[in-house]
């Protein structure tokens, strides 16, 4: 069973985005390509959609540790800075949703 994704309801439930939201939200770690897995995307679908987002510059490799390849998201990126916002827009404003309904409820009490 999956999560609900905010994010992923706006900009389309896709491998690609699913790895981008996996990069942004632990935007200050580096990742193995297995780690990447946890994105809920195939071994088969990372070998295809990392090179591309290597080449849009969109993922930055950080360093390798024995035969494993770190990557990152590039935060420098401008399409990365503008899903980065997106992505904190969204949270931000299902987060004041929540205290919302959450003090409507406490008012009722």
């Amino acid at each position: 069973m999956t999560e609900e994704s905010i994010f992923l309801d706006y900009v389309g439930d896709t491998p690609r985005m699913r790895i981008l939201q996996y990069l942004i939200e632990g935007r200050d770690f580096d990742y193995t390509l297995t780690d990447l897995l946890h994105a809920s995307v195939s071994w088969g679908t990372l070998n295809t959609l990392v090179p591309k987002l290597l080449e849009l510059g969109m993922v930055i490799k950080t360093r390798k540790i024995g035969r494993a390849t770190l990557y990152k998201i590039n935060q420098e990126n401008v399409a990365v800075k503008q899903l980065i916002d997106l992505y904190n827009s969204l949270l931000l404003k299902h987060l004041s949703e929540l205290e919302e309904k959450t003090k409507k409820i406490e008012m009722t009490l």
